[in-house]
């Protein structure tokens, strides 16, 4: 029974491994296929950054859509990056009948809102402006950037804006203790620093300081939990925190001469 039993099992052993031998090989052909798909995808999305690597296509069609400016019409555009862009859908709830324009675009950093600022604002004739951004630039996404760098671009925007009679609006960066798209880089210090040099180039230029960070950091220097999806994104109870921060800085400089 010994012997048999043996032999039994070391039939049953090689059925199992010829029987596993294709479902192993399609599993690695899937896992290939998937692979293989992401690639794809990362090589067209790098395409399209090469091609556009502003992302002008974004709102041209949009801004040419635009209706003239009206007369007495105090026309407000916002533009940066993800949290911009999020927020563009909430205006209607947010600021029912206020002429207001979202030109956000996720993931852009600085340098490159900086390159499509006279298409997205400056051709837009605002009164104001509000530039919100820099924290993409500390998270690295289009390569390593000092906070020099993205005061220098911040600096250029907000002199754009003043030498075509824009009001200038400059956001602090809202707070994050950390990046999920790229863990360990620890911004929170960082991002206070660079709200620091905002405030006071705001102040020094006659532009209008909008302090989120104050009112939406937890005691980590992050975003408290209620008010985003992620610890770097606003929900709906983050951007309602914004809103009236937002309009009586647009106030501000609306009055301002």
């Amino acid at each position: 029974m010994t012997g048999s039993r043996r032999v039994w099992g070391a039939l049953a052993f090689l059925a199992l491994t010829v029987c596993a031998a294709p479902v192993a090989a399609q599993a690695d052909s899937a896992s290939d296929t998937l692979l293989l798909r992401r690639a794809e995808r990362r090589i067209a999305a790098q395409q399209a950054i090469l091609n556009d690597w502003a992302d002008l296509a974004r709102y041209r069609a949009a801004n040419d859509a635009l209706p003239p400016v009206k007369t007495g019409e105090k026309r407000v555009v916002y533009i940066g990056d993800s949290i911009t862009d999020s927020w563009a859908k909430y205006f209607p709830e947010l600021f029912p009948d206020k002429p207001y324009i979202g030109r956000g675009i996720s993931g852009q950093t600085t340098p490159q809102i900086l390159v499509r600022f006279h298409q997205d604002v400056v051709a837009l004739k605002p009164a104001v402006v509000v530039i919100l951004a820099g924290t993409n630039d500390i998270a690295g996404n289009t390569g390593p950037s000092t906070l020099e760098m993205i005061e220098d671009n911040l600096a250029s925007m907000a002199e754009i804006a003043r030498a075509n009679g824009i009001r200038v609006v400059l956001s602090s960066v809202l707070p994050a203790f950390e990046y999920s798209w790229r863990p360990g880089l620890k911004p929170a210090e960082k991002i206070i620093a660079l709200n620091e040099w905002i405030r006071e180039y705001a102040k020094k230029t006659g532009a209008v300081y909008l302090d989120y960070h104050s009112a939406m950091a937890d005691s980590r220097g992050g975003m408290r939990a209620e008010l985003t999806l992620d610890g770097v994104h606003p929900n709906l109870a983050g951007y309602r925190v914004m809103a009236p921060l937002e309009e009586e800085a647009i106030a501000k400089a609306l009055q301002a001469r």
